[in-house]
């Protein structure tokens, strides 16, 4: 028997496979596209690798030999699993499997980034999403390390924006988290001078949260806390805030999340004067091809992004 590795092909096992699924040569080799000429030099050439017959024929078809019932049982793994690799490759290049890595402050996670992946997951099947929440410089940071394929953050000052590709982009606004029976919330509509004397439960100081509201404060001659709980956490907030009278600046999909969920007795308010925010950006690496399916993230990131404010 002569060496089958380097000389059996995937055109032999379809027809023995097709052959034995069918009974008939001409039927065989007209399910494979191929003439019945074709399709019976291609058995012979089979049959002298194997050096024996491979089908009997007989008046109800053909009927596999012992040799060949080897053959096919293998040839329908095998088959299968070339059709999964190419139903696999095809899906992945569609941007229909694989997986996605994307970072963000969280304003914009709330508000472009879970609805993206809620729209991917409606037509992806397999697709793995891992969602970084943060700020800016820890997203950036993390991009430049590889651990994301694109960020919403913010460029910050020590770096080359030159280096990236910077789209759209979003101003936050900012609200305040108090616990429900706040004294705040008998004031129909707080002023920032109403918040003065409450302790703030924040993120770190020169984060354009806390610097945007640091500088509405300072504008309106309002004095800025000497009580100050920092921390990047939400959940540490929520946790802080059910306590203590402290209060919370977070963007306004945050207020807008906590209002339609009542998470921990929170409530959102916001003050009459608006506090605006430095935009985040859709940020991406320069050079770095991004996958078919982080593509399909990101574009439907934009087009979020590209829609008008309500």
């Amino acid at each position: 028997m002569q060496d089958l590795t380097s000389r059996l092909q995937w055109r032999h096992l379809r027809l023995i496979h097709a052959i034995d699924e069918h009974g008939q040569l001409s039927v065989a080799a007209q399910r494979l596209s191929i003439t019945q000429p074709a399709a019976s030099r291609m058995l012979a050439e089979v049959e002298a690798m194997v050096g024996q017959p491979l089908f009997a024929r007989t008046p109800k078809g053909m009927v596999p030999t012992d040799i060949a019932r080897v053959l096919i049982r293998h040839a329908g793994g095998l088959l299968r699993g070339l059709a999964d690799t190419v139903d696999e490759v095809t899906a992945f290049g569609a941007g229909r499997t694989g997986t996605v890595r994307v970072g963000s402050v969280t304003g914009a996670a709330i508000a472009y980034v879970v609805p993206a992946i809620q729209r991917l997951k409606q037509d992806v099947e397999g697709a793995e999403v891992y969602v970084g929440v943060g700020p800016s410089d820890t997203l950036m940071q993390h991009m430049l390390d590889g651990e994301y394929d694109f960020v919403l953050a913010r460029v910050p000052t020590d770096l080359d924006p030159r280096a990236f590709d910077i789209m759209d982009w979003r101003n936050e606004k900012a609200e305040f988290l108090i616990r429900a029976g706040h004294p705040l919330t008998r004031i129909a509509r707080p002023s920032i001078t109403d918040l003065a004397g409450y302790g703030w439960v924040a993120q770190a100081t020169g984060t354009p949260m806390r610097r945007a509201v640091e500088e509405a404060f300072i504008a309106h001659n309002v004095p800025l806390p000497d009580d100050v709980v920092t921390t990047t956490s939400l959940l540490v907030m929520i946790a802080y805030l059910q306590t203590s009278d402290l209060i919370s600046p977070v963007s306004s999909e945050v207020g807008d999340l906590v209002r339609s969920s009542g998470v921990g007795g929170i409530q959102a308010i916001a003050v009459r004067e608006p506090m605006v925010i430095s935009p985040y950006h859709l940020i991406q690496r320069k050079s770095v091809m991004l996958s078919p399916l982080a593509q399909r993230l990101r574009n439907l990131v934009v087009d979020g992004l590209s829609k008008p404010l309500a």
